[in-house]
């Protein structure tokens, strides 16, 4: 047996210990797309003080750990700050504590905003020298700095091979490649800023070329004095530049805190200029420009622009392309719809068919053999759950989480998923859920939690499994044609999200990003897959079996004892009042509880006729499809959901989906007789 061993740290660095990850980079470099490939589905958003602009926070695990990860507004350089560039560079290195220079300033902060521990500097691959002068300016603020070089997959298909140990070993900060907008290497970043948290080391200065060092050396023995660091409360590094390089923010606030200190700052800033060969300012920025512009010739290698080469990357083109990975997810759900709708069939037809029809042979009259009958109907409706439509399911995504397509797919659906206050990871569930509800919520109680696990769970019961599609497609096929089916199923995904949208609203407790890691492709290995598969397909045994059988056997007793009438006339308020069917479909709205697809049958038995029309109207059979579609899930989906969200959920999801089915189906009703009405 192979086990696996995981390095846990001594303190693990959450709750208090969690730190603060700060995104920061110009416009367009990817920022926004690698703070939303980890984001939690509601990120909290505030504005920063005056024209600062507006940031995004969320918490977000990374393993066992956690950060709050920050998205600031875009900043070009810290050269000739204007008034945007200038509150972001406060918030970096004050956060909400303004120190002594900035207590006169009107507008204050009056949010909560912790400096950050840690910056991830997002740096475009393609436009990598002009990011470099940034970085030398970040480099000299003192805390923790880490490079995201993004867009590698553009800069190789223009002919740009950039040497990350290289610039790594030269800048003296982490280099991570990433391509945001395929989640590719955004793991190993985070885990990579963490590090940097534990290890607390900082980045090396990118001070100025000596002869400029030298001829700043009186200027930085001015700010070497102790109110001038307690006025400011920076790094002198970064100080030394600001107030040789610019005229504006710092130099007027060591004017106006500092008066005495300033004729000397200025004197000093002239005897520097007098042996350069141009303004200060200027040869410290042409230095900045000069260095970066080295710093990248030496760490790049240009070649012929080449298209991504290798399946692998091929297939990541195919599953994690902005505009075309919706296409490979799309594929996969038409593999596990197939799988749904045709394989499982033929398997249905060899296995739960043949018993179910030997079972018919035994009509017994007695109570005892009632009960025995109906314990075998409970065995043969266990076998027509697991072995057509669980197994074939749950080891066909295991298959491509295995081979890391799953994976894949889960990061191309997680913004969508994100509009109805899910995860990516939610993904796979949806997909078992079009199959059997029990498995893909025994995938949810294993693959999500918090918030995001309950929500899940309560809109799995309004995915149509197999039993309710069959339903859908048998009745409304041959009674409503392609379109009355049609309209069905986008009814139940407009529901689905209106209903994620409003259970992600009521259900407020803070939600944590998800880092949706791209392993690399693999064979599958048959022992892991085997695991897997029964670890996700054991709740059927422990829980579902024995409420199955019960089910079937109260509900064999009930029509043993002719209640049939009694249960027909307690529902006659849903069933005749409210939804305009017939009383006598009270019982086979009861049986759909045990399976849906007895509801079905029973239609038949109940109506005596295997020809719905004109006993009912398309109308009423319509309404019967909607009802029974939204209708409460079957008891095995019952019983999965008690173990994964509890009782009091489990009980509240039967309410919402009662309540859902009764709105829609009498709405759908009204709908259509008011058609019938009008329409000649």
């Amino acid at each position: 047996m192979r086990i696996s061993s995981i390095a846990v740290p001594e303190r693990l660095l959450r709750g208090d210990r969690r730190p603060r990850v700060a995104l920061i980079g110009r416009l367009r470099t990817g920022k926004s797309t690698l703070f939303e490939a980890a984001s939690s589905t509601s990120p909290h958003r505030q504005r920063l003080v005056r024209d600062g602009g507006d940031y995004r926070e969320c918490l977000v695990d990374v393993g066992l750990e956690q950060i709050s990860l920050v998205d600031l507004p875009p900043i070009g350089s810290l050269h000739a700050l204007d008034e945007h560039d200038r509150v972001v560079v406060k918030y970096l290195l004050w956060g909400d504590r303004w120190p002594p220079v900035a207590a006169h300033e009107t507008e204050q902060p009056t949010a909560v905003f912790n400096a950050p521990d840690v910056l991830i500097q997002v740096v475009d691959a393609t436009a990598l020298q002009r990011d470099l002068e940034l970085t030398m300016e970040l480099s000299l603020l003192g805390k923790p700095l880490l490079l995201a070089l993004n867009r590698v997959d553009e800069a190789r298909r223009k002919g740009l091979y950039i040497n990350t140990r290289a610039l790594s070993d030269r800048l003296g900060v982490p280099v991570v490649a990433t391509v945001a907008h395929m989640g590719l290497g955004v793991a190993e970043l985070f885990a990579a800023a963490l590090s940097e948290v534990r290890d607390g080391r900082l980045p090396r200065p990118q001070t100025p070329s000596p002869h400029i060092e030298r001829r700043l050396a009186p200027l930085r023995a001015l700010l070497a004095s102790p109110e001038v660091v307690e006025a400011f409360r920076v790094p002198s590094p970064f100080l030394l530049m600001q107030l040789a390089e610019n005229n504006d923010y710092f130099l007027q606030e060591l004017g106006c805190h500092l008066p005495p200190l300033l004729p000397d700052l200025l004197a000093a800033r002239a005897a520097a200029e007098k042996k350069l060969p141009r303004a200060l300012s200027e040869e410290l920025h042409a230095d900045r420009h000069h260095r970066a512009a080295i710093l990248f010739e030496n760490v790049t290698r240009f070649g012929g622009a080449t298209e991504p080469g290798g399946w692998q990357r091929l297939l990541d083109r195919l599953f994690l392309h902005p505009q075309w990975g919706l296409s490979g997810s799309m594929a996969v759900f038409a593999l596990v719809l197939s799988m749904v709708f045709k394989v499982s069939t033929l398997l249905d037809a060899h296995t739960a068919a043949p018993l179910a029809e030997l079972a018919q042979q035994w009509q017994p009259a007695s109570t005892a053999g009632v009960v025995g009958r109906a314990v075998l109907d409970g065995l043969i409706g266990l076998v027509g759950i697991v072995v057509p439509y669980m197994l074939p399911l749950v080891l066909l995504l295991v298959l491509l989480e295995e081979c890391g397509i799953m994976h894949r797919v889960a990061f191309v659906v997680d913004r969508g998923l994100h509009r109805i206050g899910l995860h990516g990871g939610a993904a796979a569930p949806f997909l078992v859920g079009l199959g059997c509800n029990v498995p893909a919520i025994s995938m949810v109680a294993g693959a999500i939690s918090g918030k995001d696990r309950l929500v899940a769970t309560l809109l799995l019961a309004f995915v149509p499994c197999s039993a309710r599609s069959a339903i859908i497609l048998a009745m409304g096929g041959k009674y409503l044609g392609g379109f009355g089916v049609l309209a069905i199923f986008l009814l139940t995904i407009l529901v689905v999200a209106l209903l994620g949208r409003v259970l992600s609203q009521r259900y407020t407790a803070a939600t944590v990003g998800l880092i949706q890691e791209i392993p690399p492709y693999a064979l599958p290995r048959w022992r892991a897959v085997l695991v897997k598969t029964w670890e996700r397909t054991e709740d059927i045994v422990t829980i579902v079996t024995p409420l199955l059988v019960a089910g079937s056997v109260v509900l064999a007793l009930l029509s043993h004892f002719a209640a049939d009438q009694a249960i027909n006339f307690m529902l006659a308020p849903i069933t005749h009042w409210w939804l305009g069917l017939p009383a006598l479909l009270g019982v086979p709205v009861l049986f759909g509880v045990l399976r849906k697809e007895l509801s079905l049958l029973m239609v038949y038995q109940a109506l005596g006729t295997l020809e719905l029309v004109p006993t009912l109207d398309l109308v009423q059979i319509a309404t019967f499809l909607v009802f029974l579609t939204f209708y409460i899930p079957c008891v095995s989906t019952f019983a999965v959901m008690i173990k994964t969200i509890g009782w009091r959920e489990a009980w509240s999801s039967v309410a919402l989906s009662v309540g859902v089915a009764l709105l829609l189906g009498g709405a759908v009703r009204v709908l259509l007789e008011a058609a019938r009405m009008l329409l000649p």
